[in-house]
């Protein structure tokens, strides 16, 4: 049986009033939510209360749920709502880690650019390129940062992001690309390359 189909199942019986099928899909996707929400938000105790009020939201929202997306797809669309709201609401910028930004290759295989990662002169590079990168998606408009952190922060693919963006894939198409642009002209005078190189 496939993943989609466990959670739907899952939703099924949650839907029925089963409490313990809700929470086995909570617990499946509790980590990757809190992933998510981290790549928004700074304070661990915050990214608890988000994703602890994005599961709550979810619970409330079941109901509705009529499988159309994959469930991880419409949580996720819940915990970045939840996050956008969260950061509006307490006036708070959005905060990309340079850890989330490095935690499965760096965003845009930036290591590549460097010859030897282990010298001190490497290392500090790679700290000013982390640095970068981090600003310049904190810096991004707010449809961008998102589509960015989706693709090349969690993986998902352009299917699954236009699911939880709710806008069409060639829309998320282009927020990528503009997004990587943005952050290629951010880069460029540490890796000293041309207008015309790309990621």
């Amino acid at each position: 049986m496939s993943d989609r189909k466990v959670d739907q199942m899952l939703v099924e019986r949650a839907q029925k009033g089963e409490q313990k099928a809700f929470e086995l899909l909570m617990s499946k996707y509790q980590r990757r939510l809190v992933r998510l929400v981290t790549r928004f938000v700074k304070d661990e105790h915050e990214v608890n209360d988000v994703v602890q009020e994005a599961m709550i939201k979810a619970y409330r929202a079941l109901p509705n749920f009529r499988g159309e997306s994959a469930f991880y797809t419409w949580l996720y669309r819940i915990g970045i709502n939840t996050a956008k709201n969260f950061l509006v609401d307490s006036g708070k910028r959005p905060f990309i880690s340079a850890e989330a930004a490095n935690e499965e290759g760096d965003i845009l295989d930036l290591a590549d650019q460097v010859a030897d990662h282990h010298t001190p002169e490497a290392e500090m590079i790679n700290r000013e390129i982390l640095q970068t990168v981090e600003a310049a998606i904190a810096n991004l408009p707010d449809d961008l940062r998102k589509a960015i952190t989706l693709r090349e922060m969690d993986g998902l693919s352009y299917e699954e992001i236009a699911q939880i963006m709710d806008c069409p894939i060639g829309t998320v198409r282009s927020r990528i690309f503009r997004a990587r642009e943005v952050i290629a002209k951010d880069l460029r005078p540490l890796l000293e390359t041309s207008e015309d190189q790309r990621w």
